[in-house]
């Protein structure tokens, strides 16, 4: 008797339609991935952009006066609007800072938000 040892036609059918339908699904997935890209690229600029009005608002060592106050700045070629909000707390030691980042200047839609307390020193 002649055995022949190899993957019968079924065989290879089946593995085939295994392999067909993980790519597919990484195929979906990855597109999904690429759609998202432009919203995750703003996001994390927005974000830099509130980090970095923080620490602006924080580096001054007086105490911060209530209020509010917008600018605008230049990150990766794109104008970026920011609102630096001090809100007094029921402690009068401390104040919070929140800055907003927005890609419009009337704030529509908030891309980026950072909050942080500072303590009075004096």
């Amino acid at each position: 008797m002649n055995k022949s040892k190899g993957m019968t036609l079924l065989e290879v059918i089946v593995a085939l339609a295994v392999f067909s339908i993980a790519a597919v699904s990484v195929t979906k997935s990855l597109s999904e991935q690429m759609a998202n890209m432009p919203v995750l690229e703003e996001r994390t600029l927005g974000q830099w952009v509130a980090s970095n009005q923080m620490v602006e608002a924080r580096l001054p060592e007086t105490f911060p006066e209530i209020g509010s106050k917008d600018g605008q700045v230049e990150l990766a070629g794109e104008d970026w609007y920011w609102r630096r909000e001090v809100i007094k707390t029921t402690d009068d030691n401390f104040r919070m800072i929140r800055i907003s980042v927005s890609k419009d200047e009337r704030f529509k839609r908030i891309v980026a938000q950072v909050s942080s307390y500072v303590h009075n020193r004096g």
